[in-house]
């Protein structure tokens, strides 16, 4: 009996010696770049018992966390695209692996030699990232020509930009709002100066909360390699899209010295034709318009990182482009009676002037701490620029005997916009806090006049006063349960708006506060693959040029005037995808739903004299949904396949001016890519873009496609590279749209003229092809 509870004491106290477990953890971060892998595969494995193994994927901060037994354990981590990792470990406390870096995969075949670079798409938990680099068919090009050849983002034609064929998308420049965004600023941005492309379509709440569709963020490039190193960049294009463009940077280990600067010349022709028909009473409207656009541009990045000590830093930066446009438009109106005899045409041509002078600041300052993950950061931003828009416009009637009419009109434009915001990480116990606050002021000034045949217009010569605040604060936790990230976050914001003119006109003021929860899940399968949800509420403010109440005159029978009325419209959003990694293929497949509430759209109205206006107005509902897909093959080495296809359906209800408007559409759109890299001989690029015929609130538009290819070369031991593409191969960059109501129709076809060819050199001074650029302060 003795023996029996003697037997019973070894087990109780054996029990908890054996079942005793502790915490391992790490952060897996790329040896190159030295930023976080996320998605990287963890497997510890019991050195006695191979079949006990303890599976993990690293968060969006690259950091993993797993609870095993004592024991002695092999540790292996891995990669898409990174060599695997291994090492022996011995778990008899708490453990913290530190920071462990992962090499690039690098192949050697019998004939050619591709180097570990980075995949031109990288899919990541929480976005997909395109790198710039690695794109020869934007190469000479600038900011719109990079986002054409980004997996669900299209610039159409008159250079608005959408992602998944929706244009409430919010784009942002190294993680912080500029107006370069606004106004079709991005065609001012040279090719050469962007580093990466980053798609998030459902943000956490650490950002701010604009844009339904989801996020785009343009990052540029700052080089941070010791010592001095540059590349010179310069390019040729028919139409003529002449570049060049110089990135330099010199560092020690106190400070970091870059610069980019840039000189662009550039012509466009669109030809568009139109009819309207205005069926009671019936009568008929033939135009044709041209225009010859011509913008050059200087632009100049400047900036210097001061390493106070290895963790307080210092960065300080200015960028300023400086762009003229000197545009030629023509117009010809041929009116034809009810039974479709001409009875009287018009000419009228436009001379169009607009310097705009863009100014930009940025002090930041980030600290890290003894605590891994702990940061805080603080960011202030101050933009000012202003535009002086002049037209000079003459009309001819052709009819014997018709007078001349001579119109001049003015805008001077301007805008000052400070934005501040501090981040502060910290991790806990368990899982990581991050919170944070942001304000932004703005206060953008439009005065307008016109005068016809030296008599002042009517309602046009005004001064429009429009003034923005925003406030926001943010929380949010995240933490990891074996396989499984959680992160719940939550955003306040509150929005004062004030919208004035010189003429008493319109006096608006609106303030309201708006809350926005946020939660994001991945589960890590241990085939490597994923699945992630996700849940936010967004709100689309309406821009300025929505709200503003003058009227463009460079076609009269054809305004554009703003609604200072719109309302914000608010969006929820869920998504569901699925990362699967399997050797050469990578997919990412997912679904999606949006719901919207005073949802606000464009409307065409007609007018007693038989001409249009096209405003905007809060109307009712939309529900969209949809399906999309990126998957990318390597079928070989050198061969890398990519496929992006978007599938949407969705469905506007609402009413405005007493008539009710809805439309249903069903459409997508998809690209295919072929990258090719014979390193020795020559990399070859190919795309392929088809979008399908949609229906908006008034509106349909035809389906569209473009095909662009390039090639390049690498010489002097990749101390140049030469390229050459060709874009809009079967010159179809058509905008076709068609509008048919009760009361009159619009048929309208544009194009922009012409196969683009473009050849780009870069030379490098005291720098690889693949040395990688380090980022400026990112969100």
């Amino acid at each position: 009996m003795k023996q029996f509870l003697l037997m019973l004491c070894c087990l109780g106290i054996g029990i908890p010696v054996f079942s005793q477990t502790y915490v391992l953890k790490g952060r897996i971060i790329s040896a190159t770049t030295k930023e976080a892998i996320i998605g990287a595969t963890i497997l510890v494995q019991s050195q006695k018992d191979s079949t006990k193994q303890f599976h993990a994927a690293t968060s969006s901060e690259g950091d993993f966390t797993l609870t095993i037994p004592v024991g002695n354990y092999t540790f292996q981590t891995w990669g898409f695209n990174y060599n695997t990792h291994s090492r022996a470990i011995a778990l008899r406390n708490n453990l913290d692996l530190g920071n462990i870096s992962l090499t690039d995969h690098v192949k050697q075949l019998s004939t050619v030699q591709v180097q570990g670079e980075k995949s031109t798409l990288e899919l990541k938990t929480d976005k997909k990232i395109f790198h710039v680099g690695k794109d020869i068919l934007s190469k000479g090009g600038n900011a719109n020509d990079i986002l054409n050849n980004v997996p669900s983002v299209n610039v159409d034609i008159q250079g608005k930009v959408s992602l998944r064929d929706n244009q409430n998308v919010r784009i942002l420049i190294n993680g912080k709002p500029s107006m370069l965004t606004q106004n079709n600023g991005l065609s001012q941005i040279p090719a050469a100066n962007i580093e990466k492309i980053e798609v998030i379509t459902n943000p956490s709440a650490a950002y701010e909360a604009q844009g339904s569709a989801g996020i785009i963020n343009i990052v540029l490039k700052k080089n941070a390699s010791q010592g001095f190193n540059a590349a010179l960049q310069a390019g040729l294009s028919s139409p003529k899209n002449n570049s060049v463009n110089l990135n330099a940077s010199y560092k020690t280990q106190l400070f970091n010295v870059f610069t980019n600067i840039g000189y662009r010349d550039r012509t466009l022709l669109f030809v568009e034709d139109i009819l309207r028909v205005n069926k009671k009473p019936y009568n008929q409207l033939q135009q044709t318009n041209r225009s010859d656009l011509h913008a050059d541009n200087r632009n100049i990045y400047l900036g210097t990182d001061i390493y106070l000590n290895e963790k307080n830093t210092i960065t300080a930066s200015y960028y300023g482009t400086n762009v003229r446009n000197n545009d030629r438009n023509s117009y010809l109106y041929n009116y034809f009676n009810a039974q479709g005899t001409q009875d009287s045409a018009i000419n009228r041509f436009e001379q169009y002037r607009e310097p705009q002078l863009f100014n930009e600041l940025e002090l930041s300052y980030s600290r890290t701490f003894k605590q891994p993950g702990r940061k805080w950061s603080t960011y202030m931003q101050y933009d000012f620029w202003h535009d002086d828009e002049n037209q000079n416009i003459r009309q001819f009637n052709m009819a014997p005997g018709s007078n001349q009419v001579h119109l001049v009109t003015r805008d001077l434009e301007s805008s000052k916009d400070v934005y501040l915001q501090s981040d502060y990480k910290l991790p806990l116990k368990v899982g990581q806090l991050e919170m944070g606050g942001r304000g932004q002021w703005r206060a953008i000034r439009s005065e307008y006049s016109a005068a016809q045949d030296g008599k002042l217009v009517d309602d046009n010569n005004n001064k429009l006063y429009y003034d923005e605040n925003i406030y926001a604060a943010y929380t949010q936790y995240s933490r990891k349960w074996r396989q499984l990230d959680a992160q719940l976050g939550l955003r306040s914001e509150l929005s004062q708006i004030h919208i004035r003119d010189r003429a008493q006109t319109v006096d608006k003021r609106k303030e309201y506060i708006d809350l926005f929860p946020t939660l994001h899940l991945q589960y890590g399968f241990k085939n490597d693959w994923s699945v992630q949800g996700s849940y936010s509420r967004r709100i689309n403010r309406p821009q300025f040029w929505q709200l503003n109440t003058f009227e463009g005159l460079s076609d009269q029978r054809f305004l554009q005037r703003g609604n200072a009325n719109i309302d914000p419209m608010y969006t929820s959003v869920g998504e569901l995808a699925l990362l699967i990694k399997a050797g050469k293929i990578s997919v990412n497949p997912g679904i999606y739903y949006q719901y919207t509430t005073n949802y606000f759209g464009a409307v065409i109205e007609p007018q007693a004299n038989g001409n249009f206006v096209r405003t905007w107005a809060n109307m009712g509902t939309e529900n969209r949904y949809g399906f999309d897909m990126t998957t990318t093959y390597n079928p070989y080495a050198w061969w890398r396949l990519s496929w992006d296809v978007n599938w949407y359906k969705f469905s506007q209800r609402g009413e405005y001016a007493g008539i009710t408007y809805a439309a249903d559409n069903t459409t997508w759109f998809t690209t295919l890519r072929s990258s090719m890299r014979f390193p020795k001989i020559i990399n070859i690029d190919g795309s392929f873009t088809y979008r399908g015929k949609r229906q908006e609130v008034q509106i349909t538009v035809a389906d569209q496609y473009r095909a662009n290819i390039g090639l390049s070369k690498d010489l002097w031991g990749d101390r140049m590279s030469v390229s050459f593409s060709v874009n809009n191969i079967f010159n179809s960059n058509i905008y076709l749209q068609e509008m048919n109501i009760a009361e009159y129709s619009l048929y309208s076809h544009m194009q922009q003229m012409g196969v683009i060819y473009t050849g780009n050199v870069v030379y490098r001074f005291n720098r690889k092809k693949n040395q990688s650029d380090r980022m400026p302060t990112e969100k």
